[in-house]
């Protein structure tokens, strides 16, 4: 994977891509909060050859620090930055929690540019939340305080994935964070989220995957009513919790690809 870096006046974003080949179709995995490009590497291995596929660690995340103002309207400027700079004109759009928020972001402004959407383990955007839900995810940032680091970033690897492996990676990459902003990445992108959130009907093909064991919030019970009212399929990944392309990639990856052929 090359790595290359995206610049702005509001900092450096770092994305990582395969050889491009402007025949092949083209995947932009985009993690979740507090995460980081590795836990697509399971993902990268078993697409690379087959597809164009870029990664990135999203701004004020992973090697995309320092970062000011962070926002999803800004990361989506950042995306068709990187798509523009590899002459990539369609992209199918994979992403995991925040990633989906990115996604979708990015489809309420440059619609024309996706051909598919795949959320792991993220909700919509839309009218599904209570005023209750609202208030709850602005209180993130202050809720995280009372824990020490150590708890905080154990209790987030624990609740994000079931298996050894999906324990460790998102341990590994909460590393890279102090517990100060730790809790204040928390807090800006979940109060991002509300601020960006608005009815959007999506242009393109998608695919909802959700871990069996994801007890993050209400994501199942979210997904189970955007599959009701948009029609779009919903899988449960089985042995997973919410990093679920993690905790089971090989699932994952199977229904990633059968998508990605019927597009």
């Amino acid at each position: 994977m090359k790595q290359i870096i995206s610049e702005s006046e509001r900092g450096k974003v770092y994305y990582w891509h395969t050889d491009i080949d402007l025949t092949k179709r083209t995947i932009f995995l985009l993690h979740g909060l507090t995460a980081n490009h590795t836990m697509f590497n399971k993902q990268v291995e078993f697409f690379r050859d087959k597809y164009n596929v870029i990664v990135w660690d999203a701004p004020a995340h992973g090697k995309s620090r320092p970062y000011s103002d962070f926002s999803y309207e800004n990361a989506a400027t950042v995306m068709l930055q990187i798509l523009n700079e590899l002459q990539i004109e369609k992209v199918v759009l994979i992403g995991q929690s925040m990633g989906g928020y990115n996604v979708q972001s990015f489809i309420l402004r440059y619609p024309e540019k996706v051909i598919g959407f795949v959320s792991i383990d993220s909700t919509p955007f839309g009218n599904y939340y209570s005023k209750s839900d609202m208030w709850w995810l602005r209180q993130i940032e202050w809720m995280c305080k009372p824990f020490s680091e150590k708890i905080l970033k154990v209790s987030i690897a624990k609740q994000n994935a079931v298996t050894k492996a999906g324990q460790e990676n998102m341990l590994e990459m909460v590393s890279d964070y102090d517990k100060a902003e730790l809790c204040r990445l928390m807090g800006i992108g979940y109060a991002g989220f509300l601020n960006d959130n608005v009815e959007l009907q999506l242009p393109c093909s998608a695919l909802l995957l959700v871990g069996e064991k994801d007890n993050t919030g209400k994501v199942k019970s979210y997904n189970k009513e955007w599959s009701r009212r948009t029609g779009t399929e919903l899988i449960w990944v089985p042995d997973a919790a919410h990093n679920s392309n993690v905790d089971n990639p090989d699932f994952v990856n199977s229904c990633i690809e059968k998508f990605l052929t019927k597009l």
